[in-house]
């Protein structure tokens, strides 16, 4: 039987961009060990995630403008605490207890990080929310 810990990380999947030095800081370092191979792991999730926070604000998001879109994902990362601690969630739920351990020691910092990269990956992915109706069976 293997552990939560063996199992958590054996799902996560290797992000060869993100390097590991010896000279980083704790924060870098944690960033590039845990947040992103989580975030990866939890993109279709997140992208889920947010499809359903554009439809539960009366899908407003679809008829902005892309610099809007992009201002509104950044918006709703950055000033909606309900949204926010819903991905918090998600993330830290995916955590070893270990690296629970090392996030509570600074996590008004590794938050930040953790909601950058979140908002980055939404922003990349900008195409991927498309008006319901829009999505047309060939």
């Amino acid at each position: 039987m293997t552990s939560r810990t063996e199992d958590l990380l054996a799902i996560r999947p290797i992000i060869e961009s993100a390097k590991i030095y010896d000279s980083m800081g704790s924060d870098e370092l944690f960033q590039n060990k845990t947040l992103r191979p989580i975030i990866k792991m939890q993109h279709n999730l997140l992208i889920a995630v947010f499809n359903n926070y554009i439809a539960k604000r009366k899908n407003v998001f679809y008829d902005l403008s892309l610099p809007k879109q992009l201002a509104y994902i950044d918006n709703s990362i950055q000033k909606d605490m309900k949204f926010r601690n819903s991905i918090k969630g998600m993330i830290i739920g995916q955590f070893t207890v270990e690296e629970y351990e090392l996030y509570i020691q600074n996590s008004s910092a590794l938050n930040k990080r953790m909601m950058n990269i979140v908002k980055e990956r939404l922003i990349d992915s900008v195409q991927a929310f498309v008006k319901p109706e829009v999505l047309i069976a060939v």
